[in-house]
């Protein structure tokens, strides 16, 4: 637990913890009864049942062991990625990662983090531009983007396929003025998701 270092934490419902979409406050209790005033009525309305029912889920499913397993290969794939990603020539800040993220320096290849966002989601790849330590950029250009491993654990995927997609990010990156190799990426990433299907037990 984070709290005894920390007097209040957040976090979202709906990343690594793969349930509904929401968030949540932990804190020590000399600030629970603030904060809770704080939230309701002070921010929130009338809370949606139906969306705490979901967040109960996605807590029951994070106390058993296949969750734990989930988690593990989270931080794997991600060292991995980073790891290939350094390979091609992007700079990892901070060196790697010891998360589900990473950050990822891009103007060693000659582009922005708003230019290498849209890039890669030509070529079917979901990333976000993100600000780097002491960047020059404003915050909507920046210097990098910023990487997660938690959708495509959840799809299966594990560090072999980091690997590919970390040669898929560096061509495209690389090839950002030729459409052609673009699209050509966009066909090799929806080969690489059809092999790890969201609902593989409604594959016929």
């Amino acid at each position: 637990s984070p709290l005894p270092q920390a007097d209040v934490v957040t976090t979202t419902t709906h990343k690594t913890l793969r349930g509904t979409r929401g968030g949540v406050i932990l804190c020590k209790e000399a600030f629970a009864k603030q904060i809770d005033m704080l939230v309701f009525p002070g921010n929130q309305g009338g809370p949606f049942m139906h969306a705490i029912a979901a967040k109960a889920v996605g807590f029951k499913e994070a106390l058993t062991d296949e969750f734990k397993a989930y988690q593990r290969q989270i931080a794997a794939n991600a060292k991995a990625l980073a790891a290939a990603l350094a390979e091609g020539g992007l700079r990892i800040v901070g060196g790697g990662t010891e998360t589900h993220l990473m950050l990822v320096d891009v103007t060693g290849l000659g582009t922005t983090g708003k230019e290498a966002s849209k890039v890669l989601d030509n070529a079917g790849i979901t990333v976000n531009k993100n600000l780097i330590p002491f960047d020059t950029k404003s915050p909507f250009v920046a210097s990098g983007i910023r990487i997660g491993t938690p959708a495509v654990t959840t799809r299966g995927m594990g560090t072999g396929e980091m690997v590919q997609i970390a040669d898929f990010i560096d061509r495209a990156i690389k090839n950002r003025r030729k459409d052609e190799v673009l699209e050509g990426i966009a066909n090799e990433v929806a080969e690489l998701c059809a092999g790890f299907p969201l609902y593989p037990e409604r594959q016929v």
